[in-house]
């Protein structure tokens, strides 16, 4: 079925995880557990380095979901871990040891659709506009874009949570099932590919940064506090790689899409350049922009006090 095209190829597994080679009855002594899309996009070349190296003490797990991300952190197999940074304050805020190093990526949402009569935001008036879960960081920041903009999420426009996850609500996009969605990349840059009449109507990133004057900190990067209390030289090293990947994938967006490929983060090299430059790709550390950060959790904590964990997290959650 038509609909299910991208859960297809979105989720094919090419590798469960980035396995260094190690000598033999060793194993890897740090995991990373990333996501597939722009975090593990972003750190694709340490990504491929580490699957290269003849002995390495790190090893990559590529997941499809933050929560999964987050259940190897509750249960410590995580030494390194990447979501959203919503999600990452409701960890630190519930006593877990991770401190967040870096903002790796910097608003991947995108309201678009077929819809061509849409040329500014009081064009939404009226307008049907799909949106996964309610209460979920896409879901607090379109409706706070909207605030900003005038409209009233709850009177004005009807959100539509019909489709729960970003892989359902982007199935329909392509599907022609719904007319406006706010989805992330790269599904994005999938759903055109497959329904050519579909385009980007607002690129929610920059919509916020006229607003707030600073980027979506969308994206968090953290480790364990132990371990980088007791290993800072390997922590910078890692660190120090994970920046410099980030780099070479803006400058190489060619290169960089046939290793998205190659270890099954996007199934097509046209997708996944396309989506490098809309997928706002900027490793920055965290102690540097500990104040953005906080005014962008403010925010959501306005909202919605629960989706950063009832409370601003204090500066010890910066490393």
């Amino acid at each position: 079925m038509r609909i299910r095209f991208f859960i297809i190829i979105f989720f094919v597994v090419l590798v469960t995880g980035c396995r260094p080679k190690k000598n033999a009855g060793s194993a890897a002594s740090y995991t990373i557990a990333t996501l597939r899309g722009p975090s593990s996009m972003g750190m694709i070349q340490l990504i491929d380095s580490l699957k290269n190296a003849e002995n390495t003490d790190f090893r990559v797990e590529f997941l499809n979901e933050p929560i999964q991300v987050r259940k190897m952190m509750l249960d410590g197999s995580a030494d390194f871990a990447i979501l959203p940074t919503t999600m990452a304050a409701i960890l630190y805020n519930k006593g877990l040891d991770y401190r967040l190093i870096a903002v790796p990526v910097w608003g991947t949402l995108y309201l678009f659709g077929e819809d061509t009569t849409i040329t500014g935001w009081s064009n939404l008036l009226h307008k049907r506009v799909n949106v996964m879960e309610k209460g979920m960081t896409p879901d607090v920041l379109f409706r706070y874009l909207l605030q900003k903009h005038g409209i009233n999420p709850d009177k004005d426009v009807v959100l539509d949570y019909s489709f729960p996850t970003h892989i359902d609500l982007a199935n329909a996009v392509a599907a022609g099932q719904a007319k406006l969605g706010v989805i992330s990349e790269p599904l994005v840059s999938l759903v055109m590919q497959r329904n050519k009449k579909v385009r980007p109507i607002f690129d929610l990133n920059k919509e916020w940064n006229n607003v707030q004057g600073t980027p979506i900190a969308q994206t968090a990067f953290l480790g364990k506090g132990k371990l980088l209390q007791e290993n800072p030289k390997m922590a910078e090293q890692l660190i120090a790689a994970y920046d410099k990947s980030t780099r070479w994938v803006n400058q190489n967006p060619d290169s960089a899409a046939t290793l998205i490929v190659k270890y099954g983060i996007l199934p097509d090299k046209n997708v996944a350049s396309q989506s490098i430059p809309r997928s706002n790709l900027n490793f920055v550390r965290a102690r540097g922009i500990s104040e953005e950060i906080e005014e962008y959790l403010s925010i959501f904590y306005s909202m919605n006090p629960e989706i950063i964990g009832g409370k601003l997290p204090d500066e010890n959650f910066y490393y």
